[in-house]
Parts: structure tokens; sequence; C-alpha cells
């Protein structure tokens, strides 16, 4: 009898110990549950009562600033509030998003537009600027002394008014120029009168000029001479001048010859070589003599004869004496007959039948003359 109680008390203890294991298990879970629930909603009511606290913030408008105390947790929000207006093309130091803290400081200003020309565009900007000068520096545009800004830069903006900038910038550019020689003449007494000869060449001379070029907007609007230096000094042309008298020589038949030639397969003793001699030429028409053909003198030369082509020519007669002969490089033998008021000196008019082929000829220069005598030269 005494082995039975003991056995039944083993069994109640076992089963009391299962019910309690059996209930951990099925509650454990919700008991959990439970108390994370409770946390959060205790951090939800722990931030609606942080985010409902009042705030000190400073708000600058424009400048002026003003501490405000506020339960807004949203700058946008804390604006509406204090019916502190604003565009989008004003600056908050804030996105008006932004949650509100205590001890911020929201910065506000106010922009007005003005249309900027400058560098060859124009646009609308926005500044806090309330001068030019301070609307620029607010925008961050350059400039440079020499600009044109208008209006001036100590102006007062209103709002839209219209900013010019002509940009202007200056160059000096360097040029260098020619310095003319100067010709100077002086009397040589062992020349010839009449003749002049180059003693010593001319050389120019050069100066350097500066010059200031003036743009507007890359646009030439100014040049001035700035300075001018000589880098080389021209040098004079000296020509002497002959001033004596020439030797007159009065040729006659009896006068030695200089030399002799042979030409054209003749041979022949020459008394004077004259040298740079000037030909022209001319018929016995109107047109040279002034005559036609019903003149009685029509045809006849100033030495009597009468005017052939191939033979008779126009002098000086104080340098070919009337009647004598001549060869003329590259025309032939000619003989003195005849005169006229425009041939003077080293100059010989030659006869031809024909108005048109003299009219033709024209002026020939730098031809050499042999003056013979008053025989014409014949082959042996």
């Amino acid at each position: 009898m005494g082995a039975i109680p003991v056995q039944e008390t083993h069994e109640k203890r076992s089963s009391s110990m299962a019910f309690a294991l059996r209930w951990e298990h099925e509650n454990g879970r919700r008991i959990i549950i439970a108390a994370a629930f409770s946390i959060a909603l205790a951090f939800m009511f722990f931030m609606l009562l942080y985010g409902t606290a009042t705030k000190s913030v400073s708000v600058v408008v424009d400048g002026q600033e003003t501490v405000v105390v506020t339960r807004q947790d949203v700058l946008k929000h804390l604006l509406d509030e204090k019916a502190i207006s604003y565009g989008e093309n004003d600056r908050i130091s804030l996105p008006v998003d932004t949650k509100l803290r205590n001890g911020d400081v929201i910065v506000l200003n106010h922009t007005s537009p003005v249309q900027l020309t400058a560098d060859g565009k124009t646009l609308t900007l926005y500044t806090t600027g309330k001068t030019v000068a301070g609307a620029l520096e607010d925008l961050n545009i350059g400039t440079d002394p020499l600009d044109k800004i208008t209006p001036a830069l100590e102006e007062n903006l209103g709002a839209g008014e219209e900013i010019k900038i002509v940009r202007v910038t200056k160059e000096i550019a360097e040029q260098s120029q020619p310095i003319a020689f100067e010709t100077v003449k002086q009397n040589d007494s062992n020349l010839l009168k009449g003749k002049e000869e180059v003693v010593q060449d001319g050389v120019e001379g050069t100066k350097v000029i500066k010059t200031e070029k003036v743009y507007e907007d890359g646009v030439l609007v100014a040049e001035n001479k700035v300075d001018e230096t000589i880098a080389a000094e021209s040098v004079s042309k000296v020509v002497a001048v002959g001033t004596k008298a020439p030797v007159v020589t009065v040729l006659s038949a009896s006068s030695p010859n200089m030399d002799e030639v042979t030409k054209n397969g003749v041979n022949f003793g020459y008394k004077k070589i004259l040298n740079n001699v000037t030909l022209t030429a001319y018929s016995a028409g109107v047109a040279s003599t002034g005559k036609d053909e019903d003149h009685p003198q029509y045809g006849v030369t100033s030495s009597g004869t009468t005017v052939t082509e191939g033979r008779t020519i126009a002098v000086d007669k104080s340098v070919i004496p009337m009647g004598w002969w001549v060869y003329i490089e590259g025309i032939g033998f000619r003989r003195a007959e005849d005169t006229g008021s425009a041939i003077k000196g080293n100059k010989i008019d030659v006869y031809f039948d024909s108005n048109a082929y003299a009219n033709k000829f024209g002026t020939k220069r730098g031809y050499t003359v042999y003056v013979i005598g008053p025989k014409k030269p014949v082959t042996d």
C-alpha cells in the first residue's frame, strides 16, 4: 500500500510542468508582438510630441532679421504661416521642404529682374543688387575700367531695367614707314654746263609709328597716332650740276677726222660723234611745214634743195653744218639740208614722203650719229 501513493504524486507533478511549457509555447509570440507594438507606439508619441513642440528660428528677409517661435515643422509651412512671400527666382538659404529645428536661421533675399546686354547677348537675370554696380557684383559680371556701362554704376535699378555693357579694348600697333631722301644739287665747275652727275646715291630712312586702336565689342572705332620714332635717318642724294662752259668747235671741211669706221660696208672718216641723239620725222605737207602742194615753196628746204626721202634731214646747224653728210646708226647716210624751230642741239628731224609714216615714226632716243663732212662717203 505504501508504493501506490508515491506513483500518484509523480504523475501530478509531470502534468503541471507540461501545462506550463505548453502555455509558454503558445503565448510567447503574442507577448513579443505586444511588447514591440508598445515600444513603437511610445516612439511615435514621443516624435509627435517633439514635432509639435515649439521652436525658435531666425528669419532674415532682405537683411531684416526676425526671431520666430513656431510649432511648424517644415520651412514652407512656416513661410506660409508668417505670410512671407517668395518667388522661384528668390534666394532662400534652405530648401522649402526642410524640416525645421530649434535655432535654425533662414535667409531669404528677394530678387528683381534686369535685362543685361553684354558680349553679344541679351539675358534676363535676377539680382539682389539695388544699383548697377551692386547688380553686376551680385551676378558676378566682370567689367574692365575701359568698358562703357549704361546706366552709370552708381545709378539705382528699377525692376526690368536694362543694363548695357560695351566692351572696350585698346591695342598698340607699330608700323614702319619709309622716309624719302632729299636731293641736293651742287654746282661743279669741272662738269660741262647742262650736265649732271650723281655724286652720292640717296637712301631712304625708316620711321616707326605707334598707333593706338580702340575697339568697341570687337569693332574698330578709333585710331590715333601716339608716338613716332626715327629708326634710320635718310641719306640725301647729291647731284653735281655742271657750270663749265663748253668749248665750241667750229667744224669745217679742213677739220681733221677723229677716226674712221666702217658701216654697211662703207669705210669713212668722221669729224665728230654725237651720242644720245633724239630722232623725229616730218613730211612736206601742211602738218609738218604748213604748206600745201599749191604753195610755191612746197617741198623746198631752208637750204634751197628739194626734200628727198632717204637723203634729207633737218638739223641744228650749230651742231651739224648745213650741207654735211652724217651717218645715223640704224637709219643710214643722210644730208643736212633743212632746219626747224624745234630742232635744237642733239636732235634730228628725218624726212619721209608719207605724212602717215612720219606720224607713226614718233620720237626715238639714244641714237649715235657720225658727222662726216660735205662729201658723201662711197664704197672703194
